[in-house]
C-alpha cells in the first residue's frame, strides 16, 4: 500500500503565505513519481494546481498561481512541498497531494486527475478577505 499524507493547511488572511507538505510512504520508489498538488471546492471538480517531473527538473501551474506557487521535492525524505504566497480567497480549498508511477523515460507532468495513481486525503486551506 502506498499511503500520501498532507500537512500544513490553515487559516490565513489574504496576502499571507502557507507551505504544504505531502510525505509518501509504503510501497512506493518516491523519485519514480511524478508529483502533483491538486485543489477541490465543494461542488467543483479536482483541479489540477502544480506537478513536478522526477529529478525536479520540469514543473509547471495552472495560470491562476503561476508566480505565487512553487513546488518543490525531496527525494531523499519521500517528500513534495507546496510553497504558497500573496494567498487569495479564491485559493481556498481543499489541497490534495497526487502521485503517478512512472511508465517510461520519458513522461508528461501530471496535470489529469484521471491519471493519478495514488491520492493523499487533503488539507483544507481557508484564505480570508
Amino acid at each position: 500500500q502506498v499511503q500520501l499524507v498532507e500537512s500544513g493547511g490553515g487559516f490565513v488572511q489574504a496576502g499571507e503565505s502557507l507551505r504544504l507538505s505531502c510525505t509518501a510512504s509504503g510501497r512506493i520508489f518516491f523519485s519514480s513519481n511524478i508529483m502533483s498538488w491538486f485543489r477541490q471546492v465543494p461542488g467543483k471538480e479536482r483541479e489540477f494546481v502544480a506537478t513536478i517531473g522526477t529529478g525536479g527538473r520540469s514543473t509547471d501551474y495552472v495560470d491562476s498561481v503561476k508566480g505565487r506557487f512553487t513546488i518543490s521535492r525531496d527525494d531523499a525524505k519521500n517528500t513534495v512541498n507546496l510553497q504558497m504566497t500573496s494567498l487569495q480567497p479564491e485559493d481556498s480549498a481543499v489541497y490534495y497531494c497526487a502521485a503517478q508511477k512512472a511508465r517510461s523515460i520519458i513522461m508528461p507532468l501530471l496535470k489529469s486527475a484521471s491519471d493519478v495513481d495514488y491520492w493523499g486525503q487533503g488539507t483544507q486551506v481557508t484564505v480570508s478577505s
